[in-house]
């Protein structure tokens, strides 16, 4: 029997809990890399609006988000105008962070910069691990960083190209998010599964 099949219960990095979303989230989701274009901009807006929050609670919203931001398709965020702001401010189904709701714009726009000058945000983002996952063995929760040199180097390059809400803790989130990291702990059943 494996660690991650004790006493015939599938073992899961702690930070999910129970809550079935949170559950699916991780089960499917999180750490599986991610190459998708629109995807990577969702992830990016999502954890924007995370910054100071549970990541539960944009989860739990992130359906209302989609709605308010076009499908999270970055060419139509990047025309909101000021009534698409004031639509957003008054959605009570999502994050109503004025400085957030414009650096979702500010960000769309930066995302479409980044995408023309790399050919794809793709190449641009997966550059900030060699365009490689990598592989971590964390045995806990509390051997996991807040920020690594790779999160700082995306935080401050992406700042750089005029995104906002991206520090060094947002980024190390998205690299999680979207496998550029896998940060699954060894005794849970996906870090295998993603490391495949």
């Amino acid at each position: 029997m494996t660690s991650v099949e004790k006493n015939n219960i599938v073992q899961r990095c702690g930070w999910c809990g129970e809550d079935p979303l949170y559950v699916a989230y991780h089960d499917t989701e999180w750490g599986v890399p991610v190459h998708d274009e629109q995807k990577l901009f969702e992830f990016i807006l999502l954890e924007s609006m995370q910054a100071g929050l549970s990541w539960i609670t944009i989860l739990k919203k992130r359906e209302n988000f989609r709605a308010a931001f076009a499908q999270f398709v970055p060419e139509k965020i990047a025309q909101f105008n000021d009534s698409d702001i004031e639509r957003c401010m008054n959605d009570s189904g999502i994050i109503r962070n004025r400085l957030k709701v414009n650096s979702a714009v500010k960000n769309a726009r930066a995302f479409l910069e980044l995408q023309a000058r790399h050919g794809s945000f793709n190449t641009y983002i997966w550059q900030f691990t060699d365009g490689r996952v990598i592989q971590n063995k964390w045995n806990s929760m509390k051997e996991i960083p807040a920020v690594t040199p790779q999160s700082e180097a995306m935080s401050k390059d992406l700042k750089k190209n005029g995104f906002t809400f991206v520090g060094p803790t947002v980024c190390y989130a998205h690299m999680q998010a979207t496998g550029m990291m896998n940060d699954h702990l060894v005794s849970c059943f996906r870090h295998l599964e993603v490391l495949r």
